[in-house]
C-alpha cells in the first residue's frame, strides 16, 4: 500500500490528493481525498465506491467523521463523498469579512469533483444545507435525505414553538461558554449536559466520538462574527416548491423540535417520505448505523434519474 502525499507551499494555496485503499473481504475500501479550491476558500473532501452519488454533509460541532458509520459500508455500494463545510474540521476557517452560503460552497465543491446529479443527504445543520441546495440547484439533485431535519427559518414567526426556544436557549448557552471557557468545557456543556441535547444520545459511542469532534472543533462559527448568509432565510415557507424525491428520517428520540420539522417538511414537500429510526436519537446514524444505513440504502437503490 503506498501513500502518496503531494504539498506545495502552502496547504491553503494547493491541492493535497491522498489515496488509501483498505481490503475488506472482497472489497476494496479506496478513499481519495485533497482539498477544493472554491469561492475563494478550501473544503476537505473524502470520495470512496462506485455508483450511483450521494454527498454527506455533517451536522454542526464536528466534521465529516459524523458519517464514520456510513462512509465505508456505503461505499460497497454507491460513490459516496463527505466534506468537511467552511469552518469545520480540515477546511478552512471563514474570512471575517467575506459574504459566503454554505450552498454555494457545496455547489462549487459538485462542479469541482464533477459530479453533476446526486443524492444530498444532510443531518441537522446538513439538513438547512441541503434544503437550501435543493432550492437553489434542483436540476443537481436525484433526491433529498433530511436526517434530523432542520430547516432555515424554522422556530421563526408562526413556527416558533416551546421545543424551538428550548434548542436556540442551548445553544446561546453552549455558545457563550465557548466564547469564555474554550470548545472542551462547552462540548462537555453540549453533549452531556442534562438537557435535551445531551438526552437525546442513545449510544456511548455516539457520546463518545461527538465529545471527540468537539474537543478538536474551532468553534469559529460560534466564536467570531461572519458574513455567512442563508441562500432562503425562510426556505421553510418555500418547501412546497421542492419536486425532488426527499426521505426524511427522524428517530424514536430525536429532539423534539426536529420531530416537528419533519411533519412540517414531509407535509410541505409532495414527493416526500417521512420514516423513523429506532432506538436512536437526535444522531441516529451513530446511535444505529444498522438501521440507518438499511433505510439509506435502500432508498437509493431504488431511486430512478428524472
Amino acid at each position: 500500500m503506498k501513500v502518496v502525499y503531494l504539498f506545495i507551499a502552502s496547504a491553503y494555496l494547493a491541492m493535497s490528493i491522498t489515496t488509501v485503499s483498505f481490503a475488506q473481504s472482497k472489497h476494496v475500501f479506496k478513499v481519495d481525498s485533497g482539498y477544493a479550491k472554491v469561492n475563494g476558500t478550501l473544503l476537505y473532501y473524502e470520495v470512496a465506491g462506485a455508483g450511483k452519488t450521494i454527498v454527506l454533509i455533517h451536522g454542526s460541532f464536528g466534521d465529516r467523521r459524523f458519517w464514520d458509520f456510513q462512509f465505508k459500508e456505503l461505499s460497497k455500494k454507491f460513490k459516496v463523498v463527505r466534506y468537511d463545510i467552511r469552518g469545520y474540521g480540515k477546511s478552512a476557517l471563514p474570512n471575517a469579512d467575506q459574504v459566503y452560503r454554505d450552498c454555494d460552497d457545496l455547489n462549487g465543491l459538485m462542479d469541482f469533483l464533477q459530479i453533476k446529479k446526486t443524492h444530498i443527504c444532510g443531518l441537522s445543520l446538513g439538513s438547512i444545507i441541503g434544503i437550501d441546495f435543493g432550492l437553489a440547484h434542483p436540476e443537481k439533485c436525484i433526491s433529498l435525505i433530511l436526517c434530523g431535519p432542520r430547516v432555515a427559518g424554522d422556530g421563526t414567526d408562526e413556527y416558533r414553538t416551546q421545543n424551538a426556544d428550548t434548542i436556540r436557549a442551548i445553544i446561546a448557552k453552549t455558545t457563550e461558554i465557548a466564547k469564555n471557557k474554550g470548545p472542551m468545557e462547552a462540548t462537555d456543556y453540549l453533549w452531556t449536559g442534562n438537557h435535551s441535547m445531551g438526552k437525546t444520545i442513545v449510544s456511548p459511542t455516539t457520546r463518545k466520538k461527538l465529545i471527540e469532534m468537539g474537543y478538536e472543533y474551532s468553534w469559529w462559527r460560534y466564536r467570531n462574527a461572519s458574513k455567512r448568509e442563508q441562500a432562503f432565510p425562510m426556505a421553510i415557507k418555500k418547501l412546497n416548491e421542492i419536486k425532488i424525491p426527499t426521505l426524511v428520517v427522524t428517530a424514536e428520540y430525536d429532539l423534539e423540535l426536529c420531530k416537528e420539522v419533519a411533519t412540517i417538511i414531509t407535509n410541505e414537500i409532495g414527493n416526500s417520505k417521512l420514516v423513523s429510526i429506532t432506538n436512536a436519537g437526535h444522531i441516529m446514524n451513530m446511535d444505529n448505523p444498522k438501521k440507518f444505513n438499511k433505510t439509506i440504502s435502500e432508498f437509493v437503490a431504488k431511486s430512478r434519474l428524472p
